[in-house]
């Protein structure tokens, strides 16, 4: 009988779920996005993208350590004030500074290996990208192409966050009364970097207007994700040492990583559901 009840309530919800979305569009634009990662099998996607994105972390880290040896060669308190800012304690802050004297000592090999590493375990990333974003858009992908792409898309992002590292250091002499600046520069370049990400990689040209809804998206999400990290991620690995030690911080960055992944997916998802509600057929 609790069966019977039960299975006989999942279609009323359904159906009030409906109605909601056919009165708020926005609603039942959100319900046909979930339907849409339920049959790509969105979720699959996005921990393919956050696997990609974790094994990218260690040759970047080894690019971090180079240029933080460079750094502290020159500044012996820059282990001491990327410790208090990070809000590392205990072992993970022993192992940070063990970490910064190990690469003013290291650091000419450590670029040169980290760079190399970067680039291998990059074009990785945008593999599983172009992977994520081709399935959403329901085509195949371009073969041997898509590393030429994916050089071309890592070229314009490296030129995307320059431009933006420039940006920042201008907008740090302006008064404080002008610091929301910062927020509004941070979106702009989060959604030309999507955009860009939407455009180059997947197999399908839909131009560049029926990218903005998941770009906004994308950009507006993945500020949020950073503010999050920035306050609960330190909390979670400094939580989670006492049980895991170091292996906390990998926990951490996973499960952020894993938001992360999800975010793209979805984004990517909008623009298609988009398009379809404009009738317009996904595939190309």
């Amino acid at each position: 009988m609790e069966v019977t009840a039960w299975t006989g309530t999942v279609p009323a919800v359904l159906e009030k779920l409906r109605s909601l979305g056919e009165r708020w569009p926005w609603f039942g634009t959100a319900l046909r996005v979930q339907d849409r990662m339920s049959q790509i099998n969105g979720n699959q996607l996005a921990s393919s993208v956050t696997l990609s994105a974790f094994l990218a972390l260690f040759p970047l880290l080894l690019v971090t350590i180079a240029v933080v040896g460079f750094l502290s060669s020159n500044d012996p308190n820059l282990g001491r004030d990327l410790v208090e800012n990070l809000g590392l304690t205990g072992e993970a802050a022993t192992i940070m500074q063990d970490a910064i004297r190990e690469a003013e000592q290291s650091r000419r090999t450590a670029s040169v290996i980290g760079f190399v590493g970067l680039l291998w375990s990059g074009l990785g990333l945008v593999g599983a990208l172009q992977y994520a974003f081709n399935a959403t858009w329901q085509v195949q992908g371009r073969g041997l192409r898509d590393r030429l792409v994916g050089l071309i898309w890592l070229g314009g992002a490296f030129v995307i966050l320059a431009t933006s590292f420039g940006i920042t250091v201008l907008i740090n002499f302006l008064p404080g009364f002008l610091a929301p600046i910062n927020l509004i520069g941070a979106l702009a370049v989060n959604f030309a970097l999507w955009m860009w990400a939407m455009k180059v990689l997947p197999n399908h040209d839909v131009g560049w207007r029926a990218l903005v809804p998941g770009a906004v998206f994308a950009a507006i999400g993945f500020e949020i994700l950073k503010a999050v990290g920035s306050i609960y991620v330190p909390r979670i690995v400094a939580s989670s040492q006492a049980l895991y030690g170091t292996l906390g911080v990998v926990f951490a960055t996973l499960a952020w990583l894993l938001f992360f992944g999800r975010l793209l997916v979805y984004a990517n998802v909008l623009n298609v559901v988009r398009l379809e509600e404009k009738g317009r057929a996904p595939a190309g």
